[in-house]
């Protein structure tokens, strides 16, 4: 298998996409343009200041609208924060897919996965931030832990499709479910880049290579 290098890095970060259309709570919509903002100003100011510093005064500031307006569409910080972290997670996925949509084989599959994950830390280390703010308060918040479980179990259940997608196609040999495959992979991805971003001066090569190997072990025969 080819060795992956951790300093190289394809393409952009899913911050600079297209815009997409926010849903609200209570069912409320608001454009892409205004949208993109303010979920990229959240985003900005929690990975500056924590959910508790993020206040709707800084949001609005920085994203160029109204502190109503916030309140009229997202209701609470938190909820905002939930949608920052839906729609990173889908411009994510959506970047996921098209990228292993060109897997030809198993270690091709393989390398463009743990690339997806040194792009992540190394490019965007605040979209790792939010998802353990939004983790954080989900212990505490009913609600959140709601938004949470279900943010959860959708990307679960795509990247779990898209694995049944390649074992259909040759690719994979997939050696349980794929839902529980998609967590295994999930749970390896999110403790490495704890664990990259807690120690970003370490040389992480033989880690991830050794992570691709376990990866192997359920994936290929």
């Amino acid at each position: 298998m080819p060795a992956i290098d951790a300093t190289v890095v394809e393409t952009a970060p899913p911050a600079a996409a297209e815009p997409a259309q926010a849903p609200a709570p209570g069912g409320r919509s608001l454009s892409g343009e205004k949208a993109k903002r303010i979920v990229d100003a959240m985003r900005r100011s929690v990975a500056r200041r924590g959910t508790a510093g993020s206040t709707f005064d800084h949001v609005s500031r920085e994203a160029g609208v109204s502190r109503g307006l916030l309140h009229y569409y997202f209701g609470t910080k938190e909820q905002l924060l939930v949608e920052a972290v839906r729609r990173d997670c889908e411009l994510r996925l959506e970047l996921l897919e098209r990228r292993l949509s060109t897997a030809q084989t198993a270690d091709d599959f393989i390398d463009l996965m743990a690339q997806n994950l040194q792009e992540t830390v190394l490019e965007d280390p605040d979209f790792v931030t939010l998802v353990y703010e939004l983790f954080t308060l989900s212990r505490r918040n009913e609600d959140i832990a709601v938004e949470y479980a279900g943010l959860m179990r959708r990307t679960r259940e795509h990247v779990a499709a898209m694995l049944a997608a390649a074992e259909g196609e040759g690719i994979l040999h997939l050696h349980a479910d794929p839902e529980a495959i998609a967590e295994i992979l999930f749970s390896l991805g999110d403790g490495l880049a704890l664990r990259m971003l807690s120690e970003p001066e370490r040389d992480f090569t033989a880690t991830i290579r050794a992570g691709i190997e376990c990866v192997r072990a359920v994936l290929t025969d």
